[in-house]
């Protein structure tokens, strides 16, 4: 089933009308349902009261910025999250993927672009639900693809979809040292339009989940430096 066979819902979270008017027009285009949501409080309360399956998130928001939006919907859901940054803000960039958004755009961006990001995005979220197998099981590890539950010696790791994928991936290639841009292909995706620190990210973030289960837990996803990454035993 591809990304389109439903009408997905997309919560835009932008305070400049001529962008949100942009994006609203191309996006029902495109064949997605908007809406539509002017500062952070708004964007927290529609995401509770209409679960949208994917948020457009600016970073420069009035009141509630919008990292830390991103911030408070990571403590609820998983929900994928594609943040707008201005071209000059890199660390708004590192920080709003160290607190779990999926992707992100850079201002002035092409709508075709974005849609694309959307579309390859919503591909991971919903391929991460779809499995043959019900469970994967390393030592301490184990994995419900069924559920989209991981867990340490039984404590909930409380993973996003793409970190879900991540850990999925190292736990099916145990022992063996995975590159980054093969991780980006099985991962991301081919129509990923970022670059390999977007690899270093996420990998970071999956560390910091794992260490909040066990402090030792993290160092089962070792570094190979100057190749990438490998899940090593999961005592």
């Amino acid at each position: 089933m591809s990304a389109q066979a439903k009408q997905y819902t997309i919560l835009v979270v932008d305070d400049e009308p001529s962008i949100v008017d942009v994006l609203r027009y191309n996006l029902e285009k495109a064949n997605f349902s908007v809406l539509v949501a002017r500062d952070g409080e708004q964007a927290l309360e529609l995401t509770q009261a209409r679960h949208p399956d994917l948020i457009v998130l600016d970073l420069m928001l009035p009141g509630i910025d919008g990292l830390e939006v991103c911030r408070s919907l990571r403590k609820e859901d998983n929900i994928p999250i594609i943040m707008l940054t201005a071209r000059d803000e890199e660390i708004d960039r590192v920080v709003g993927l160290e607190l779990g958004a999926d992707d992100y755009v850079v201002k002035p961006f092409s709508t075709r672009e974005l849609i694309a990001r959307i579309k390859s995005v919503l591909r991971r979220a919903q391929a991460s639900e779809i499995r043959d197998e019900t469970t994967l099981q390393k030592g301490s590890l184990s994995m419900n693809l069924d559920k989209h539950e991981a867990h340490w010696d039984g404590q909930l790791l409380e993973l996003s979809a793409l970190e879900f994928a991540l850990l999925e991936t190292l736990i099916r290639n145990e022992g063996h040292v995975l590159t980054r841009e093969q991780l980006i292909s099985t991962v991301w995706g081919y129509d990923f339009f970022g670059d390999t620190r977007a690899v270093d990210t996420a990998v970071r973030r999956l560390r910091a989940r794992l260490r909040e289960a066990n402090p030792l837990a993290a160092d089962s996803v070792a570094t190979v430096r100057g190749v990438g990454y490998r899940l090593d035993a999961c005592e």
